[in-house]
């Protein structure tokens, strides 16, 4: 994402100075969508509340958990009574559905979650988007955009943000708020062009804040080995001895590193594949027999840097030493050692023959957690202990789009991903469960845990028209390969599960006297049809290299190069207005013609969803919002209809069954690489989050048959005695005592 350094200097200061500094949000007058939502309560501001303190309260969020799949698994026992959901579900609330935020993403629905306030008006329009002011050719990630806004000129914080997270509020009225790992509280200064729109105080920062971890530099790796690549080396096998580790074969260790890389001790870097920074790491691997059955039997992969030997301990975290990996156990950590930004990944090992003839083991993308000047003391206390940030389940590996993974079978690339599943769940888990335990003064706890969502984008096949062989277009229908079908809905159950515990976890450390709300950010639907954007609007004709096309899932925001807007914008005012309208057109008109798919859509056509800025108001044309386009909305917005996704595109892309051969310049929808999707309409009950609340302060057996994300913030807000200010969202007083 490209982002810009600071102009408004005095301002910002005074943003951060103090809570209590911060204005009210103001929302867009042009939308007529304004309510009034009451006067300020007066507080104390120094934390001595009148009256007896408020029960804590704890919101959960599981990332992409369906409200039916929560219902039809308690039902089948595939979620246990005692677990955290079935629980809370049957000691409190439940909604049957919870309309999320417009698009279903999950930047954009967690921003709305924690502000109360829709994407028109807390300005996180997508997973990815193009703030306006940018060159067209930039981006922005939605997890580190700026909550309520920017202004525009000169760029700088607004003085009037449109929206603001609950723990602003909170904490302006002395309440105290942790958030773990929850998109927008991460203590970063967000930029634009290379100049600060929202520093870091007071919005993006709460009493304890962990950012979401980051990218370290070195993705993923397979690695496939055999007899010939290991010898005996008597140095390695008496440094495994002295570290208490013996083997009942002898000790065979790969006569070369099998992979070299160095990382920064500084800690603004982090690590490269490239031998260019100045801590080295040459990574050796040593097998051992711990099977006393008196055959060669190796059955365990020790992982060790060669400069740093193998060492007995104690380590401390994120200190983990040598790796030790046994065949059908979970992955092991392995922190970069001398790496200033505390980066790690971890080895799992996924083959070995007894004798070593077959060897095959990942690499897990290495990562670490941001290390936010603002927040940097809470990174360390993470760090130190629970550890570095461990590698969550990662994409590239069931897509093979990481190197080294293709001869990798298929069951093996699915254990690695159940792998990261359950041991980065645990890890969030962990992170939770401390933040309660270290605050239990705290009066709001946020906790964010990114299952089942990884799970059902990879294994969501519930639909006859998804292709079991992502490469073979007759894999659909009567020719599913059923035990697949079988095998990926295992997954689904078990990410519910694997979530499950983690909410078990997290409400026991709590207690009973607090009050658990669990909520996701979206629904989830299969998909069989990869589009691409640019193809539906070259084939209309549109001169693609006046646009910019940002798209995350099903959502896209389309931006015209417009003068005096975009930095360095070149077209004029007229031919904005006739580009825009052109666009919308196309985006209207697009169908699938195919009718082995297109027998859920409305007339054929692939949009559900088309809305366009408006093209004149008082603030100038480019600059027009209304009650659904917000600032960095695109020209054009628009959400596909469920089963058709913009991601997933293949290279060679593949034709479906009964289209034309794939050409790559012409082709508008072809067979995908994965299978589930988010952010269509979230009208739809597909899309429905999930809300389930439980605790001294919340009625037992209440149903509400349905809510929005946008009343959560409220919510928490009356639970708390603090009367939400400028929210879109209502509070739900039918669950209240």
């Amino acid at each position: 994402m490209n982002l810009k350094s600071f102009l408004s200097l005095i301002l910002a200061m005074s943003l951060a100075a103090s809570l209590t500094g911060v204005a009210a949000p103001a929302h867009a007058d042009n939308d007529g969508g304004n309510r009034d939502h009451g006067d300020n309560r007066d507080h104390d501001h120094d934390g001595n509340h009148h009256g007896p303190k408020s029960p804590r309260v704890v919101v959960i969020s599981l990332d992409g958990a369906k409200p039916d799949f929560i219902r039809q698994f308690i039902d089948e026992g595939v979620l246990p009574r005692d677990g955290g959901l079935a629980r809370l579900s049957r000691r409190g609330a439940v909604a049957e559905q919870n309309v999320t935020a417009s698009p279903s993403l999950t930047a954009v629905s967690h921003i709305e979650i924690a502000t109360g306030s829709t994407a028109v008006h807390n300005d996180i329009p997508s997973n990815t988007f193009q703030a306006i002011v940018g060159p067209i050719s930039s981006s922005i990630s939605g997890f580190a955009a700026p909550i309520g806004g920017y202004r525009e000129s000169p760029l700088g914080p607004s003085p009037r943000p449109t929206a603001l997270p609950l723990w602003v509020q909170l904490r302006q009225q002395g309440k105290k708020v942790v958030t773990a790992t929850w998109p927008g509280g991460d203590g970063a200064d967000i930029s634009i062009n290379n100049t600060v729109v929202q520093p870091a105080q007071p919005i993006r920062v709460t009493d304890f804040t962990v950012p979401f971890g980051a990218f370290g530099g070195i993705g993923a790796q397979g690695f496939s080995l055999s007899r010939g690549d290991f010898t005996s080396d008597p140095a390695v096998v008496t440094a495994l001895q002295a570290a208490g580790h013996f083997s009942f074969s002898p000790v065979l260790v790969t006569s070369a590193p099998v992979e070299t890389f160095s990382c920064s001790s500084a800690s603004t870097a982090t690590c490269t594949n490239a031998a260019t920074l100045d801590v080295k790491y040459a990574i050796r691997v040593a097998a051992l027999d711990t099977t006393n059955d008196r055959k060669v039997n190796y059955d365990t992969l020790v992982f060790f840097d060669t400069a740093r030997g193998i060492t007995a301990g104690p380590f401390h975290a994120p200190s983990t030493g040598p790796a030790y990996v046994k065949l059908g156990g979970e992955n092991a950590p392995f922190f970069f050692e001398g790496s200033g930004a505390k980066v790690g990944a971890a080895y799992f090992v996924s083959a070995l023959a007894p004798d070593l003839s077959v060897v095959r083991f990942a690499r897990y993308g290495a990562n670490f957690i941001p290390r936010n000047v603002a927040v940097l003391a809470d990174v360390d206390d993470i760090n130190n202990n629970v550890g570095f940030w461990r590698p969550q389940a990662d994409f590239r590996i069931p897509e093979r789009l990481s190197p080294g993974f293709t001869n990798f079978p298929d069951l093996e690339i699915e254990t690695m991903f159940e792998d990261m599943v359950k041991t980065f769940v645990r890890y969030q888990a962990n992170i939770g469960e401390r933040a309660i335990r270290n605050h239990p003064d705290a009066d709001l706890v946020m906790i964010y845990i990114e299952q089942p969502d990884g799970s059902e984008h990879q294994f969501l096949l519930t639909d006859r028209r998804q292709g079991t062989n992502p490469t073979d277009p007759n894999s659909i229908g009567a020719n599913q390969d059923p035990a697949k079908v079988a095998r990926y809905a295992s997954y689904i159950r078990f990410a519910y599960q694997t979530a499950d515990k983690a909410v078990k976890q997290i409400a026991d450390a709590a207690g009973r006297d607090s009050n658990v709300i669990v909520v996701s950010d979206h629904g989830f639907a299969p998909f069989h049809t990869s589009v691409s954007l640019t193809n539906i609007l070259r084939n209309a004709g549109i001169d693609t290299t006046k646009i910019a096309i940002r798209t995350s899932g099903p959502a896209a925001n389309i931006y015209v190069n417009l003068q005096n807007r975009e930095l360095g914008g070149t077209v004029d005012l007229a031919a904005y207005k006739a580009l825009v309208t052109q666009i919308t057109d196309a985006v209207k008109n697009a169908a699938d013609p195919n009718p082995k798919f297109n027998f859920s859509l409305k007339d054929g056509r692939i949009f559900t969803v088309v809305e366009t800025r408006p093209l004149q108001c008082e603030e100038g044309t480019g600059e027009c919002t209304s009650k659904t386009i917000g600032q960095d909305f695109g020209d054009v917005f628009a959400l596909m209809a469920p089963g058709y996704n913009f991601d997933g595109i293949q290279n060679p892309g593949v034709a479906r069954l009964g289209d034309a051969p794939f050409n790559a310049a012409t082709t508008m929808l072809s067979m995908p690489n994965f299978y589930g999707a988010h952010g269509h309409d979230p009208e739809l009950p597909v899309m429905s989050a999930t809300f389930i609340a439980a605790g001294p302060q919340i009625r037992k057996d209440a149903t509400i048959r349905r809510m929005r994300n946008t009343d959560v913030a409220p919510t928490v807000m009356q639970i708390l005695g603090v009367t939400p200010r400028r929210v879109d969202g209502e509070v739900l007083r039918e669950i209240l005592r």
